[in-house]
């Protein structure tokens, strides 16, 4: 988008209601910080990644030689 046409966007959101003015701004904001800002992990994640870490610790995971042999046999 140019700038003119960033303008003009703006001159149409500033006759919008002032619920619609401020949905804009949060995702505008959302927008910035998924592009530009610190991602900040939610409990959920923060606890998935602490089990997959635990997971990799205690020899859990498959090894690269063992996901090649999967994928090997049924390759065909």
């Amino acid at each position: 988008m140019t700038r003119q046409g960033l303008e003009l966007l703006l001159e149409r959101v500033s006759a919008w209601p002032e619920e619609a003015q401020e949905e804009f701004v949060k995702s505008v904001a959302d927008i910035e910080t998924r592009h530009f800002g610190v991602y900040r992990l939610s409990d959920e994640e923060r606890d998935a990644v602490r089990r997959g870490l635990a997971d990799m610790r205690e020899g859990k995971l498959a090894t690269d030689e063992a996901i090649a042999a999967v994928f090997n046999r049924y390759r065909g």
